[in-house]
């Protein structure tokens, strides 16, 4: 069992094998679980930017992203299965055919040659070897969910982001104009014309504000011209 996960010339190594059409043979190190010591292929590396776990692995029917921490690469010969021996047919021996006594006429009977019962050796059983049950593998626990919420309240847009139980991001305001392009990601009608009467009201009441503050700005430089002109 490997003590040690991927080195960066080994990942890309088989980046490059990937590339080539081959699948390398690696094994679980202790890091990886219950699992440790078993065999996979590996199918895919992802970008490491995204997530630390980028070597995807088929183990058994399923496909698992792993860190290289988790793998290491498996020595030659490991995973073959031990083809068992088979045994040879016993022949059984064939009796030979008595002779068919001989017809004499006038003739003194000479007694015939004594016939020999031949010996059956006994042949040993062979027992065969006991069928191996397979090892019940856990199934390796997945990574937790991740959960990325888009909100309004209040005139303003957040954005936060919880993978399981853990907070990766807490709540953030973000531009009308950025949640526009975040739910139009999401492809559903329904959602898009909901956020569009939502940055609607907000376009119109800050019209009506911007009316309200340039009579209001226009009132004061019309009162201050007259102060003016007063001196």
């Amino acid at each position: 069992m490997a003590d040690q996960g991927l080195s960066d010339d080994e990942v890309r190594g088989i980046r490059e094998a990937l590339a080539a059409g081959r699948k390398p043979k690696v094994v679980f190190t202790a890091s990886a679980g219950q699992i440790a010591g078993q065999v996979g292929q590996v199918v895919e590396l992802t970008d490491p930017a995204v997530s630390d776990e980028f070597v995807v692995v088929r183990f058994g029917r399923d496909e698992l992203p792993f860190s290289p921490a988790d793998v290491a690469v498996a020595p030659r010969g490991a995973g073959r299965r031990v083809v068992e021996a088979k045994s040879e047919p016993v022949v059984e021996p064939v009796e030979p055919a008595s002779p068919e006594p001989a017809f004499v006429l006038d003739t003194p009977r000479v007694p015939g040659p004594r016939r020999e019962e031949p010996r059956v050796e006994p042949v040993a059983a062979v027992e065969k070897p006991a069928a191996r049950r397979p090892a019940k593998v856990a199934k390796p626990k997945g990574p937790a969910g991740l959960t990325v919420t888009l909100a309004y309240a209040d005139g303003e847009w957040t954005v936060a982001a919880q993978q399981g139980a853990k907070a990766l991001a807490k709540p953030y305001v973000v531009k009308p104009a950025e949640a526009l392009r975040m739910v139009a990601l999401v492809d559903v009608p329904g959602v898009q014309e909901a956020v569009e009467q939502i940055l609607s009201a907000e376009r119109s009441e800050a019209e009506q504000q911007a009316e309200k503050l340039r009579a209001e700005l226009a009132e004061i430089e019309a009162r201050l011209a007259e102060l003016r002109e007063a001196r």
